[in-house]
């Protein structure tokens, strides 16, 4: 009698299965670029689990790069296309902030798909998001306080309103970027324009038309362009 081909059977650790479990959240879409994890405490009743388990898992993920661990001892998902996509970008940017329009660019492109595909995906959690994002930028407006945050998290959420995880990623990334280098333009651009211009995208979003959803983002986009050039060209022209 020929004995049957039995394979052993593999003693996974618990640090590996942590692992394997925080991957396919962030596969399936349920952890997000930006999410922060529960503190440290809570995953571990959550998995059951001892702190060096739990750690050690924590510190692979972040090894692999799909976590960061921040000063603050937070744990946040990072973007998955950050790193050999980003640092290319940074550089160039650092050696002439010319990029910054050719990454505008880039921008549009991504952007007035993300608005298209939002109109024809978005679920009610997103509609709801979106509107939220709406009323916080209107507040801080109000109260002349800073809204650079609040128009970054307005951008991606409809690029999470898209479903597409590969594109939520990229935005998180090119976001990061766009805050880094844009931020202190967008200081000086009237608010109350780009909050109206949010309002219409959303308003095309809700009617599920995703052209003019398309052509509202493009709309919006051609508008802070045409404003950074203004800024940067009067700068230069006071630096001569």
């Amino acid at each position: 009698m020929v004995s049957p081909a039995f394979k052993p059977i593999k003693q996974e650790k618990i640090s590996t299965k942590i692992v394997e479990q925080i991957k396919a959240l962030i596969a399936g879409g349920e952890l997000r670029p930006g999410d922060a994890l529960p503190p440290e405490r809570e995953l571990m009743a959550l998995f059951n689990v001892s702190r060096p388990s739990l750690r050690e898992a924590l510190n692979t993920l972040a090894t692999m790069g799909f976590i960061e661990i921040t000063q603050r001892h937070r744990t946040i998902v990072r973007s998955l296309a950050a790193g050999r996509i980003t640092e290319p970008i940074d550089h160039l940017l650092k050696e002439d902030f010319q990029t910054v329009f050719e990454l505008i660019e880039a921008r549009k492109a991504i952007e007035t798909w993300n608005a298209h595909h939002a109109a024809k995906r978005a679920t009610s959690d997103d509609i709801a998001r979106l509107e939220k994002s709406l009323a916080v930028m209107q507040a801080k407006i109000e109260s002349n306080l800073s809204v650079v945050e609040e128009d970054a998290n307005f951008h991606l959420a409809i690029s999470e309103a898209t479903h597409n995880r590969i594109q939520m990623h990229l935005m998180f990334s090119i976001y990061d970027k766009l805050k880094e280098s844009l931020g202190k333009y967008l200081e000086r651009i009237d608010m109350g324009d780009v909050h109206a211009q949010h309002l219409k995208i959303v308003t095309a979003i809700k009617k599920k038309d995703s052209d003019l959803a398309e052509t509202r983002m493009r709309e919006h986009l051609d508008y802070v362009q045409s404003r950074v050039r203004e800024i940067t060209s009067q700068e230069s022209m006071s630096n001569k």
